[in-house]
């Protein structure tokens, strides 16, 4: 009887040991199998990845292409009489005299002495960044007010400028990615309102709604909004809702 205990102890003994050496199999065999399908999905990924960066690469370099020309343009116009530049500006920007006049007429209702631009600087307004830093800069001189600060947004972020008139243009040239797609505008007046000293009006410049929360009464004055490029309903309609909700006033320049 003994020996019988003794044979059926060990054989328990045994069967505990093929057990774990099999669980242990098993975990090796899984681990194997989850290493071979990462290795597979980063093998399959990788040349989308690559795509994708070498898309933004090109959107960066035709961006900084276009800051370059936009340089020497601005340049070129500043050393002409103004009559030849406002010409020249328009001209280039597709942007007829009559329609120019009538929205210099709306400027004169900004308040106070100073003015924040707020910039939209995605990817829809790239087209636009060629002629965009002239047009700002007449809108500033027609509207008789000082550049209190520039802040331009894309993606979740948000850069303020300040200083002289050329070089927040020039920062805004030199640092605007205008790649993205999230209209961030209400991160943009919450950056705009802690960097900078309050204006006597906000100007906002963009083609898109906003993809994120825009908290009226946080903006400390009022907003004129400026709707560029095609028309477009949804744009309009927030552009001219943040307008009247602020105090300011919805400003229409149409291009041909």
């Amino acid at each position: 009887m003994a020996y019988k205990r003794k044979r059926s102890s060990s054989n328990i003994h045994e069967s505990f040991s093929d057990v774990a050496l099999l669980m242990l199999a098993t975990f090796i065999f899984l681990l194997v199998i989850i290493l071979i399908s990462s290795r597979l999905a980063e093998e399959n990924e990788l040349p989308r990845l690559q795509k994708e960066v070498e898309k933004l690469r090109e959107q960066v370099n035709l961006s900084e292409a276009d800051k370059e020309r936009l340089k020497k343009d601005l340049e070129r116009v500043i050393i002409t009489d103004p009559e030849t530049q406002i010409k020249t500006i328009l001209d280039s920007a597709s942007i007829g005299r009559k329609d120019f006049d009538l929205f210099v007429a709306g400027l004169k209702d900004i308040p106070g002495k100073d003015i924040h631009l707020v910039v939209d600087a995605t990817g829809s307004m790239h087209g636009v960044s060629i002629f965009l830093v002239p047009i700002l800069r007449l809108i500033v001189i027609r509207a008789n007010k000082e550049l209190n600060a520039i802040t331009w947004f894309s993606d979740n972020r948000a850069v303020t400028s300040t200083g002289t008139m050329a070089e927040m243009f020039d920062n805004l040239m030199s640092e605007a990615p205008f790649v993205g797609n999230r209209e961030t505008i209400g991160r943009a007046f919450r950056v705009a309102a802690n960097e900078a000293p309050i204006p006597g009006a906000y100007m906002l410049i963009g083609d898109e709604p906003s993809d994120d929360v825009i908290h009226y009464t946080n903006i400390p004055s009022p907003v004129f909004t400026l709707p560029m490029g095609r028309l477009d309903p949804p744009t309009e309609a927030e552009y001219r809702s943040l307008a009247e909700k602020t105090g300011g006033k919805m400003l229409n320049l149409n291009f041909k």
